[in-house]
């Protein structure tokens, strides 16, 4: 687990990363965000997980999507980040905007479904409302529609 500075609770914070997955509907072309399953916790969110000792935070968002969705990703514009307590620790997580260009899921452990669905959709879908605002920072990083 990678760890910075003490935070503001004089605990080290968890340095975790994920991305925003989106796609092109192979049916009807419309933008569809990726949402994962976890049934640790039971809960909808951004494929995302702590970064190893010294690993870059991109190349740790996109071993997470790999990991828990199947899929390789381009990634593209950084999205702001989110901080919350975990465990009672600090944890910051960094987002980036990736398209989805390959790949099938296999449910596993950590994540057993995922789910793409329209934006607005989405954002209903996520289980933390702090996980929903990255909906419009990923609509407004992307470039318009073909």
């Amino acid at each position: 687990m990678r760890t910075t500075r003490p935070g503001r609770h004089g605990a080290l914070t968890v340095e975790a990363a994920g991305c925003v997955l989106w796609r092109r509907s192979p049916v009807t072309g419309e933008l569809e965000l990726c949402l994962v399953h976890r049934p640790k916790y039971d809960d909808w969110s951004w494929p995302k997980g702590k970064l190893k000792r010294g690993e870059d935070a991109l190349a740790g968002a996109l071993r997470e999507v790999a990991e828990e969705t199947g899929h390789t990703a381009v990634p593209a514009a950084e999205l702001p980040s989110t901080r919350y307590l975990a465990h009672g620790r600090p944890k910051r997580v960094r987002y980036w905007a990736a398209e989805a260009v390959s790949g099938t899921f296999t449910p596993n452990d950590e994540v057993d479904r995922v789910l793409w669905l329209p934006p607005d959709v989405a954002r209903r879908h996520l289980t933390s409302p702090m996980d929903a605002g990255l909906v419009d920072a990923l609509l407004a990083a992307l470039p318009p529609a073909p």
